[in-house]
């Protein structure tokens, strides 16, 4: 049974796009580049349906979001139209709004028992010195609620820095969680690559000199690592809390163990696989054909994803 495979991707030159759509013709089946801001989503009673360039995506089997953060609200939209065709998504529209909303997945993260680092939220409030001193004061980092990639992410190396950064984020009604500084991490994270329950890559990002973010965006550089069995399982319980089948977890080294930065929804695909040298795409596509092959055979017993919200 060949399938027919969309990819909601508003650039299809990216590397994770052409990835995707390589890994799903070796194994046979068609994929299709879709412009998700380009879908019209035509809502009408048991006959829900999704037109890209005047024609409808009816004949789909399913769906892989690569939803980026600017375009969230429209990008969720699409997919949950998708599910209501019953379309297998490899990544559900709830678990997608759960991964944007940063305090949100904090919270979830907090209930399913993983490490993280103490972090502090606050509406606006003038206590700012007791913020400071609820994550262990300074240094500190404080985040914008919306930031990606590294952006919005400030590091506040004296008290008095922190008090003038919150002070001028909370000024412009910016919302931000001022979170501790973990030094023992050395401006280095791990990605870890997580499909289907399993972890099919993993590796340490290191800020460059003088940078505490790590992100290869911010010109940081990547190697091989392999996680311990604590770093293996908090990944794991952080993407299942966050009913992400396909997610790469963020965490720090510290002395108390993994903790859990970001668990994100649309991983790039560029950094982990040239790293590790392995087919992650390949492990994505090989994920969501035999999920939507499973699905055609018995729908009312497709697998859900459980959730901590």
């Amino acid at each position: 049974m060949k399938l027919k495979i969309g990819i909601l991707s508003r650039n299809a030159e990216l590397y994770s796009t052409k990835r995707l759509v390589e890994a799903i013709e070796a194994k046979g089946h068609e994929a299709k580049v879709i412009d998700h801001l380009k879908c019209d989503i035509i809502i009408e009673q048991d006959k829900p349906d999704i037109f890209y360039k005047g024609e409808s995506l009816s004949d789909l089997d399913a769906v892989i979001p690569r939803i980026g953060a600017s375009v969230t609200f429209y990008g969720t939209a699409v997919v949950r139209q998708f599910e209501m065709m019953k379309k297998f998504t490899a990544v559900h529209s709830q678990a997608l709004v759960r991964s944007r909303d940063k305090l949100r997945s904090l919270q979830i993260l907090a209930r399913s028992g993983v490490g993280l680092p103490k972090t502090v939220f606050t509406n606006y409030s003038k206590e700012v010195n007791k913020l400071i001193d609820s994550v262990g004061g300074a240094p500190l980092i404080v985040k914008l609620l919306e930031g990606t990639q590294g952006y919005g992410v400030v590091l506040a190396p004296t008290k008095k820095a922190a008090q003038s950064i919150i002070e001028a984020f909370h000024s412009m009604k910016a919302r931000v969680i001022v979170q501790e500084f973990v030094s023992e991490s050395k401006g280095a994270d791990i990605r870890a690559f997580v499909v289907d329950g399993k972890v099919v890559g993993a590796m340490k990002r290191q800020g460059k000199d003088g940078e505490f973010r790590s992100n290869l965006h911010q010109g940081g550089s990547s190697s091989l690592i392999k996680l311990t069995k604590k770093e293996r399982e908090a990944a794991l319980t952080a993407a299942q809390a966050m009913g992400l089948p396909i997610a790469g977890v963020d965490m720090l080294q510290s002395e108390r163990g993994p903790l859990i930065l970001e668990v994100n929804s649309s991983p790039g695909l560029e950094g982990i696989e040239k790293t590790t040298g392995k087919d992650i795409a390949g492990a994505i596509a090989k994920y969501v054909i035999s999920q939507t092959e499973e699905l055609k055979k018995k729908p009312v017993r497709r697998r859900k994803i459980k959730s901590n919200a």
